[in-house]
């Protein structure tokens, strides 16, 4: 069975062709403006990415508050659609079967089916970018919500005073443990003296700082840039903690820009969880590891909302 995936961000669309559990194809375009040309522009893909030949469906992963019929009711990050039917579009565009989830809703099921989380059926997804998206898998099962809203886990709110975010409420998750927070901690400290460094790669100008000056310190080694990092993987295990608590997963996926730097900011958040986890010592260890399909996760796993069944893996063809 031949599935088409299509992964739509705010600047791309990609689109993978998966066959016998094996990506066979990839394209890639401009996500346009507006929701005519979104929709225009996505059935495009897949046809483009099909090749001809002939499919059972299309899987579409989008930024933003999916409903269970398949419509993009908010999406912060494509500005202008509201309330687009998706899944009815396309399925008129195309004449296939279309299913329509969120995009990290999507990379959680791309990365249990053939990436980092295989062999978990309780498992979180975190993506850690310039906001914080997730997913969750519990019994094997997508986690979607009465109306298909689950899994908005970086509006989390852990401080009702704190720093406003897009969303509208204060103190936000995402805040403090996405990319932004990373660079407003880097602003702090740099500002405080506390990140000489850091701040020589943004020009000598503390407002300038952002998180790609902190990760590229650290990675040259800086002790303050890799203090920073230690400061951020404490916001995001404190969110973790509260995950925990509440869904009890056998493993945290970690994914999103952030985690390319690696042992960096993954062992900080593995040592800040297990103080902050409460009877942590009394309970199974819960993993804590790093995504492994990169920017395709959202595409193979919108392809594989096809596959009912939850078997086989996903891998490149050769």
């Amino acid at each position: 069975m031949r599935t088409v995936g299509v992964d739509l961000g705010g600047t791309k669309c990609l689109a993978v062709a998966v066959e016998g559990g094996r990506v066979i194809g990839e394209r890639r375009v401009h996500t346009p403006a507006g929701g005519t040309a979104v929709l225009d522009a996505l059935a495009a893909v897949a046809s483009d990415v099909a090749g001809g030949a002939e499919i059972a469906g299309v899987g579409v992963g989008v930024p933003g508050l999916v409903d269970r019929g398949g419509a993009l009711r908010f999406a912060p990050n494509l500005p202008g659609v509201v309330d687009l039917p998706i899944k009815a579009e396309l399925e008129a565009r195309l004449g296939l079967p279309v299913r329509v989830d969120n995009d990290a809703t999507c990379a959680t099921w791309g990365e249990r089916q053939a990436g980092a989380a295989q062999g978990y059926d309780d498992v979180v997804l975190v993506a850690l970018g310039t906001g914080i998206g997730g997913g969750i898998v519990a019994g094997g099962h997508l986690l979607r919500g009465a109306n298909g809203f689950a899994g908005e886990v970086g509006h989390m709110v852990l401080d009702p005073a704190g720093p406003p975010c897009p969303c509208g409420q204060r103190g936000c998750w995402e805040r403090y443990a996405s990319g932004g927070g990373l660079g407003r901690l880097g602003q702090a400290a740099a500002a405080e003296g506390r990140a000489a460094r850091v701040l020589a790669l943004a020009g000598g100008d503390p407002a300038a700082v952002r998180g790609e000056h902190i990760t590229a310190a650290a990675a040259e080694g800086d002790a303050e840039a890799q203090a920073v990092l230690a400061e951020l993987g404490r916001w995001v295990a404190l969110g973790l903690v509260n995950l925990a608590n509440a869904f009890d997963p056998q493993a945290f996926v970690l994914g999103g820009g952030l985690v390319e730097v690696g042992d960096l900011l993954l062992a900080p958040v593995r040592a800040a969880f297990a103080t902050l986890l409460a009877s942590g010592a009394h309970r199974p260890p819960i993993a804590i590891v790093p995504a492994s399909l990169g920017e395709h996760a959202g595409a193979i796993g919108a392809a594989c909302l096809f596959d009912a069944g939850g078997a086989g893996r996903v891998g490149s063809a050769p």
